[in-house]
């Protein structure tokens, strides 16, 4: 490591520091035990729970011990049994602190062990009952306390005694060695310089590598480089930002590394021969670098020229800033684009960032109640058959956190938020890698739902949107689900003391859930066809309004970077249109407006218009809507016709599943069944876009034209002379002309004898 940081001006200084550093000294102990070839770890494993109790007598002198177990099932029956063949002397004292600290504990078996004066500890309790178990070991009340390795590296509890019970542990499947690395950090554990003068570490193993654990405690720990298992992602975040420019750089730069240092000492640990000199060392790691920085070139993640100068691609920048595998990425580029909500979250289930989260034996119950069961409410997306692999607990796991149901078990609990951590990364990472192309319009959509929901930990259509305000967890959005408040919209028409009573709170919480809802965005999608289409092209102007934006100009309950995605894609699956819009962009004038031009699809003029909040579930507008073309759409030899554009809400998840949304603006020139007379003549429509054609100076516009098959030619020059035939047979007079003579004839119409003065008649006389 000296020799890494060293340079030519200034060397690095090495300070050697052994045992007889140490504040207490430490007395190191293996014990051997005979394994017979036929017993399998699990087994040996259990054999020395029986000998913890004479270890103990034998090194503690009455003091705290520690013992460190492979796995937490093991912690607990190695606990199990010494309560059993052990008795701790212990003062009334003594007795009474454990008393108090048991009943404050929520797990019966440990609360039972502890009265024994043993006690366990692992990262699947609770964390309440590990902070009490954490006091009183270290107040010195409880005398044995066991414990997995993950102990010895977070949490600072001191023993005299430490006993490493098998040096086998489970990883990924399989049993294997403890690395020195663990290993020395557990009997560092050993020893408390406030108490002790003197420590002992005791480690337990078979008799055949007893011999090994006895050199590695005599001797230095190596430190070996970890960079060649992840060089591709280095290398990638080193290009993106400019510090490799092309090989010579990027040999220079492996050249800087500890890689490097250690590969010269040490090359078998990295796959290369032990035979090779520096320049052979060179060679192989140059071969190493080439083959990555091929690698992303192959995915285009950079870019190469002929010279080997790299430039950085969108997908590689992506890469490198939401710190994502190069396994990962290669899966995604797999992706046909028309996948569904299910099919994204099992190729997430699949990524490299999940790769830590295991499948124990005792979870495989509760993860195939979440997944089929007849009597209680399960997983979204039910997979078939049992839980048998990581990648379906993975699933399962993240389907019920969507879905808000619960999970008892605490180990799942923490495997949950664990998933969600690097499950919120490449989710965001997965729609802006979509947003790059342009034919998985399907994908893109939901890979944005996916991340919203990965935020909002809520499926996108959840009923629980109300516990995405602040101060309301689950059990309080129950209660909001089973009064029927499943909207923003109706939690805001509620009354504030209705909300209270619902809730069981107290007076002002009512009013500080509405001001929430009150002051998060409202928004509203108006789409208009314009005059301007032809054949293959037609334009929509969408507006996208913040209906409160005057109200949210004091105070707003979503954050300042909070957006929505405007996404458009038509019935080929091509994506239209794909833009982010800030919040504060609407704020300025409370709304936001684009005309967009639409190719026409093969498959349908129908496309589909959403916009999709980053933050909130529940503000969702999502849109089906039919485009105009000049002319019909023909399937075979039928001719379908175009008559009306339609503009119809799929979802709103603000205003709520019974309301429906404020009717979209579509431009429909005003036509009506009524107005449309022009079948009984046996024509077709005409292709005026006037914007009432009843009252318009087009006689075509009222009868038709007539249908293709009465014409002389295809063409649309024979089309358009035979709507002037038609015209002119109807009447010489110009249009504009004969519409002001309607309007003359209809003031001449007007009946003017009621504005004329008639004296009333002469009353008769009557006579005297």
């Amino acid at each position: 490591i000296a020799e890494w940081l060293s340079d030519s001006k200034m060397p690095a200084v090495c300070l050697k520091i052994d045992e007889d550093q140490r504040p207490v000294k430490l007395r190191k102990i293996v014990l051997g035990f005979p394994c017979s070839d036929n017993l399998t770890e699990f087994k040996f494993d259990l054999t020395l729970n029986y000998k913890i109790a004479s270890i103990i007598q034998t090194y503690s002198e009455q003091k705290p011990a520690l013992v460190f177990c492979a796995t937490r099932k093991g912690v607990q029956q190695a606990a199990s049994v010494l309560a059993k063949d052990a008795k701790f002397l212990l003062s009334i004292e003594q007795k009474q602190r454990l008393q108090r600290s048991a009943n404050s504990l929520k797990d019966s078996k440990l609360r039972d062990l502890l009265m024994y004066g043993v006690a366990y500890h692992h990262a699947g309790m609770e964390i309440s009952d590990r902070k009490i178990i954490e006091g009183a070991f270290t107040v010195g009340d409880l005398p044995v306390l066991f414990t997995t390795s993950t102990l010895a590296m977070g949490v600072n509890l001191p023993a005299h005694l430490v006993v490493i019970k098998s040096t086998m542990h489970y990883v990924g499947g399989v049993f294997q060695e403890y690395s020195e690395t663990d290993i020395l950090q557990m009997i560092g554990r050993a020893g408390r310089p406030q108490f002790d003068s003197t420590a002992t570490a005791v480690i337990m193993t078979r008799w055949n590598t007893r011999e090994k654990y006895i050199q590695m405690l005599n001797s230095a720990d190596i430190i070996e480089s970890s960079l060649h298992r992840h060089l591709v992602e280095h290398l990638n975040a080193e290009i993106v930002l400019h510090t490799v420019t092309d090989v010579t750089v990027a040999l220079e730069w492996i050249r800087s590394t500890f890689l490097y240092i250690r590969a010269l000492k040490n090359p078998t640990h990295y796959g290369f021969s032990s035979g090779l000199d520096k320049i052979g060392i060179e060679a192989k790691l140059q071969e190493l670098c080439l083959k990555n920085l091929n690698d992303l070139s192959s995915f285009d993640l950079i870019r190469m020229d002929e010279a080997n100068n790299f430039k950085p691609t969108e997908p590689g920048r992506l890469m490198a800033w939401y710190y994502i595998a190069f396994d990962t990425v290669k899966q995604f580029f797999t992706i046909k684009g028309t996948e569904t909500l299910n099919e994204l979250i099992t190729m997430i289930s699949n990524c490299t960032e999940f790769l830590d989260v295991k499948l124990r034996t005792n979870e495989k119950k509760i993860l195939n109640t979440l997944n089929k069961d007849k009597d209680k409410i399960t997983i979204r997306f039910p997979m078939e058959g049992k839980i048998k692999t990581r990648e379906m607990k993975i699933n399962c796991l993240i389907q019920a956190q969507l879905g808000c149901i619960p999970i008892q078990d605490f180990t799942l609990t923490q495997d949950t938020g664990r998933i969600f951590r690097n499950g919120l990364r490449v989710t965001r990472w997965l729609s802006d890698f979509l947003a790059s192309c342009r034919n998985n319009f399907s994908a893109l959509l939901n890979s944005l739902i996916l991340a919203k929901c990965f935020r909002c930990k809520l499926w996108e259509n959840s009923l629980h949107v109300s516990k995405q305000l602040e101060k309301i967890g689950v059990s309080l959005s129950n209660a909001m689900v089973n009064a029927g408040l499943t909207s923003f919209k109706k939690i805001e028409d509620t009354n504030a003391r209705e909300l209270e009573l619902i809730l069981n709170r107290h007076p002002p919480f009512g009013n500080q859930i509405k001001e929430s809802v009150l002051h998060l965005p409202k928004y509203e999608l108006d789409i208009e066809q314009l005059p301007k289409y032809s054949d293959t092209l037609a334009e929509i102007l969408v507006t996208i309004k913040l209906t409160n934006y005057e109200r949210l100009q004091t105070k707003r309950t979503a954050t300042d970077f909070h957006y929505v995605t405007l996404v458009i894609g038509d019935a080929d699956n091509q994506v239209i249109f794909n833009q982010k819009i800030m919040d504060s962009v609407l704020l300025k004038t409370g709304n936001w407006m684009k005309k967009i031009e639409v190719k026409r699809a093969l498959k349908s003029e129908d496309i589909s218009i959403n916009l999709i909040s980053s933050d909130y579930v529940g503000l969702d507008i999502q849109q089906a809507y039919t485009a105009f073309y000049l002319t019909p759409k023909t399937v075979g030899s039928k001719v379908v016709t175009n008559q009306k554009l339609k503009a119809e809400s799929s979802l709103d998840m603000y205003y709520g599943s019974s309301q429906s949304l404020p009717a979209a603006k579509v431009y429909t020139g005003g036509r009506s069944k009524q107005e449309i007379t022009y079948k009984k003549y046996g024509n077709r429509e005409c292709n005026h876009r006037c914007k009432t054609k009843d009252v318009c100076g087009h006689d075509c516009c009222k009868t038709g034209v007539p249908p293709k098959s009465e014409m002389n030619g295809d063409s649309k020059f024979s089309l358009y002379l035979a709507d002037l035939r038609n015209r002119n047979s109807i009447s010489s007079v110009p249009p504009v002309k004969r519409l002001k003579m309607q309007m003359l004839n209809q003031a001449q119409n007007v009946d003017l004898k009621q504005f004329v003065f008639t004296p009333k008649s002469v009353l008769p006389v009557l006579p005297r």
